[in-house]
């Protein structure tokens, strides 16, 4: 339960249909594998106490009889499960019968749910056994106590308040208006689903399509149980296709025609912040619900759920190759509109031969070629220093003529010297003032240059370097444009490999892969023995880790210790725990610290979920201190 990781199971007991004494044997066993999961929310299917299956037995006194004492029964062996468990049964309750959600919490039941949408079409006639619980409030008297009974019961943890579950039952998930959709207004993070759905070629893929899908819309976990191997197969089978969602993402998902126990780790506190964030979603005051409370202890969850190391490049190449051209298009589309709306054909970068250079060279072209305007209106300027090497040197020069740019050299070298000798700084000295020195004569050079050509200057910074404060202020900070802008370091060498890929040009190609195998630096300082003297990521580290620090705290909202937390176990085997806690307190000190920076940033385009401007995503004072954030991670 720490960090709000809650563990839900979703599970597919081996039930004999119309024997309830043997159901309840194969519930417990279930519960009990469960149970040593730690799940502490546990869902089992639709009329799993009887069988979906029994079609008019559903109208036998002895089944029913055998149905409500097998409920009690379950209720008293899982006095010591420490969880909130939800199965089915056929319920008789005011002269009708009803499909039934049943809670039980430590021994004790804590409510009735009725399924709402009856299905009748096809393979259903469950009109012909149940009637709807729509807008059912009711109480149904057990052992003289009266227990709630109806749709709109909100199930509330004293433990963690963020913890209240709800529950639909199979086809009220298919129709226009679930019932969940009242349920998460009404403040639900998770709902559940009892279900029996049989199966049918494809039906697979839609049926998790409407469990992401709708956990993504009501920004919920959604556990769903499904019947499986057991129920009668006289016209229809079903697959036991468990599944458990968090906003959109699967986090497990049972093998069809296999009999499964799936688990997931819901994050509720990250469902409680993201619903706060999102201004449209409504607000929670449960009026018409009926809040329930119910007790779990108060532990550690152990993690399973996999944590993208590179949460901002997708997994499997065919999605990324997808989002890389995706990206790509928005870039350049940016560049295009903003190039059209100052009435200019003529762009400006500076060509350094590396990664960031690179990307905005690539989107220049394919916003030039959009514009069906010659790429040789497309200047690059390289400017050689006291930290260029001929690698990077000899890269920008056969970049821009393969891709077909105008190319000029200027050595600013002596432009440099004089300026030293201007401000009064020695040469030898190779601090703060010689490296910006050299980044604030390149961006004066490109500026002045630009306005020569009416030309607009493309800024080449990325969104991790934003986030990092690695800029130079009023040096390559500053351009008319910034179409990297929002574009993770990590995502840009996968955009520059997908070009390179793609490119049909063997000769560019080459020189993006080796632009690729090029360590990242800005080239300040002198090489050493013809090589790269300074590199970035041993100065601020690792980008990877940067990457994943930043998505996690901007946009799942993660505390500190918590991103460490799953830092560790993700790049567990990579980097030990000392090195991530050393490079997650200089991440959120250059964050705080650099403000200021981004406060002022060029125009550019948002790719992505995250991004850094001042004018849309983040709202953030340039004083704001860190010390909170610190604190944690020094306890």
């Amino acid at each position: 339960m720490k960090h709000g990781f809650i563990k839900a199971a979703a599970g597919t007991p081996e039930i004999t249909v119309a024997d309830c004494e043997a159901n309840r044997n194969a519930i417990l066993k279930v519960i009990h594998k469960m149970e040593k999961e730690h799940a502490k929310i546990m869902v089992l299917p639709e009329l799993c106490i009887t069988g979906y299956t029994c079609q008019d037995l559903f109208l036998q006194r002895q089944l029913l009889d055998s149905a409500w004492h097998t409920l009690k029964k379950l209720a008293v062996a899982t006095q010591q499960v420490d969880a909130l468990i939800f199965l089915g049964l056929p319920m008789r309750h005011a002269g009708k019968l009803y499909n039934v959600a049943a809670v039980l919490n430590h021994g004790e039941i804590l409510g009735f749910i009725p399924k709402t949408c009856i299905p009748n079409y096809n393979e259903f006639y469950e009109q012909r056994h149940f009637t709807s619980g729509s807008d059912c409030m009711d109480t149904h008297e057990v052992d003289g106590v009266e227990i709630p009974f109806g749709t709109d019961l909100l199930f509330v943890c004293d433990e963690c308040e963020e913890l209240t579950v709800a529950a639909e039952i199979c086809e009220d998930l298919w129709v226009p208006q679930p019932p969940s959709v009242s349920h998460a207004q009404a403040g639900a993070h998770v709902i559940v689903n009892l279900s029996a759905s049989d199966e049918m070629v494809g039906k697979d893929a839609y049926r998790r399509s409407l469990v992401t899908g709708q956990s993504a819309r009501l920004i919920c976990g959604y556990v769903y149980a499904t019947a499986g191997e057991g129920e009668s197969s006289q016209d229809l089978v079903f697959g036991g296709q468990n599944m458990i969602a968090e906003n959109g993402v699967l986090l497990a998902e049972g093998r069809r025609f296999h009999n499964s126990v799936v688990f997931g780790e819901i994050d509720v506190y990250r469902l409680a912040d993201e619903r706060r964030r999102m201004s449209t979603f409504p607000g929670t005051d449960g009026s018409g619900y009926e809040r329930i409370p119910f007790h779990v202890k108060k532990e550690k969850t152990k993690l399973t759920r996999v944590f993208p190391a590179t949460p901002f490049v997708p997994g499997k190449k065919e999605e990324r190759d997808l989002r890389c051209e995706e990206i790509l298009n928005i870039q350049a589309m940016g560049l295009k509109k903003r190039l059209d709306h100052v009435h200019s054909q003529r762009a400006m970068v500076g060509l350094s031969g590396g990664l960031d250079s690179t990307l905005a060279l690539l989107v220049m072209a394919r916003a030039f070629d959009r514009m069906k305007a010659p790429r040789e209106q497309i200047h690059c300027v390289t400017m050689p220093c006291f930290g260029t090497t001929d690698r990077t040197y000899q890269n920008a020069c056969t970049l821009s003529k393969r891709i077909g740019a105008s190319l000029t050299e200027i050595n600013i070298r002596d432009a440099v010297n004089i300026h030293f000798r201007d401000i009064g700084h020695d040469p030898e000295v190779h601090d703060v003032t010689y490296e910006n020195s050299q980044a604030r004569e390149r961006t004066q050079i490109l500026m002045d240059m630009a306005n020569q050509e009416g030309a607009i200057l493309v800024g080449t910074g990325d969104l991790s370097e934003l986030a990092l404060g690695w800029a130079t202020y009023n040096g390559d900070h500053m351009s008319m444009y910034g179409v990297n802008t929002s574009v993770p370091k990590t995502l840009v060498r996968h955009l520059v490999r997908y070009y390179a890929d793609t490119c049909e040009d063997e000769e560019l190609s080459k020189v993006l892969l080796d632009i690729l195998d090029t360590p990242v630096s800005p080239e300040l300082l002198p090489p050493k023995d013809g090589k790269i003297a300074q590199k970035t990521e041993d100065l601020v580290g690792p980008y990877e880790l940067h990457d994943f620090f930043l998505y996690y705290m901007l946009r799942a909202g993660y505390q500190p210790d918590k991103i460490y937390r799953i830092a560790c176990r993700t790049f567990d085997g990579i980097y030990d725990k000392e090195t991530i806690m050393k490079w997650l307190k200089i991440f959120y000190r250059r964050f705080f610290a650099q403000q200021f920076k981004r406060s002022c940033l060029p125009d550019g385009p948002k790719v992505g979920s995250v991004a850094l401007s001042p004018r849309g995503d983040l709202r953030m004072p340039s004083d704001a201190s860190a010390a909170i954030w610190m604190a944690e991670l020094e306890e």
